[in-house]
């Protein structure tokens, strides 16, 4: 698909697009080895554009796994706090957020600009497992894996059940494949105990253990492959 080069190198984040516009005059753009001057060229997939002899990679999506620290929203801008993608160096404006963790939450959480897997993988016939790590302000009760794991009604929604892992007296693990609003903690409110540390350590079969709180990465070759399943 041809795009426009000035848009091009915008969206992947070299710019506004009067500042890529600026670059593009200067002559600082070759594509395909010729330098060009005129921001409203076309590029492709099989086009190599470069800034300044620095080969820039064309790919129509892009997909990033972060692992997300507490005190960021998951949203694209905000004019008063931080938002998730002030955290990506090479950010691209139409990256959209794949669900959601609350601003107090850490964990795994996917960013791509691919808009059909996004809807896929939050449709919920497609039931895409989440799992969190919790810590509760209190001991678990002994029913805890009952409750739990069983639907329990809400007044906006219904669970369809959950995977419920005792690790001690005050905390667990929940996956669970719907993604309602502080759904984790309502449940655990359900059976009396407050969350307080919540962490999402799973999403769709991705995980975050080797990822530092705060970095994010490339989705590697298997695991997309794995994603786009969704999508079939």
């Amino acid at each position: 698909m041809a795009v426009r080069l000035d848009k091009f190198l915008a969206d992947y984040g070299f710019g506004t697009r009067s500042e890529v516009k600026k670059l593009i005059s200067k002559g600082k753009i070759k594509v395909d080895g010729i330098t060009i001057k005129k921001a409203e060229s076309k590029v492709n997939e099989n086009s190599i554009v470069s800034i300044e002899d620095i080969d820039v990679v064309y790919r129509e999506f892009v997909y990033y796994l972060m692992n997300k620290p507490a005190g960021y929203l998951c949203a694209t801008k905000d004019k008063s706090q931080p938002v998730v993608l002030d955290l990506l160096e090479d950010y691209r404006k139409n990256l959209a957020i794949v669900g959601r963790l609350d601003k107090d939450s850490e964990g795994a959480l996917l960013l791509t600009n691919d808009g059909k897997l996004n809807h896929f993988l939050l449709a919920p016939s497609n039931k895409v497992a989440k799992k969190y790590y919790v810590k509760l302000d209190s001991v678990l009760p002994e029913n805890a894996k009952e409750i739990l794991e069983n639907p329990i009604k809400f007044k906006d929604f219904e669970t369809k059940g959950s995977i419920f892992q005792q690790i001690d007296d005050c905390s667990a693990y929940l996956t669970i494949w719907e993604g309602k609003h502080h759904q984790v903690k309502r449940m655990f409110e359900r059976i009396g105990c407050s969350v307080k540390y919540l962490k999402r350590v799973e999403f769709a079969g991705l995980n975050v253990d080797d990822l530092p709180i705060g970095q994010y990465r490339e989705l590697t070759s298997q695991e997309l492959e794995m994603l786009l399943q969704y999508k079939k």
